[in-house]
């Protein structure tokens, strides 16, 4: 068997992912406020499918009713 040759591995810059990880850094606040039943339900719906982060929980869903809307509402050209 003939000697292995030792490849100098190129990876991604750490610069690189330092941005990356930096542009998904959540810097903005918003507040929202529910009502008793809106909160119960929101609870039962954690508690029924084991949902650990209801923040994350409610993120998700804004933003997918967000990015559909803008979606289905894009500009057309006539």
């Amino acid at each position: 068997m003939g000697k292995r040759k030792n490849k100098k591995i190129q990876g991604v810059d750490p610069a690189y992912f330092d941005k990356q990880r930096e542009s998904l850094r959540r810097i903005h606040r918003k507040s929202v406020l529910f009502n008793d039943n809106e909160i119960a339900a929101i609870d039962e719906y954690c508690r029924r499918f084991k949902v650990r982060s209801r923040s994350a929980l409610i993120r998700q869903t804004v933003m997918e009713r967000v990015l559909r809307g803008l979606e289905e509402n894009h500009p057309t050209l006539f």
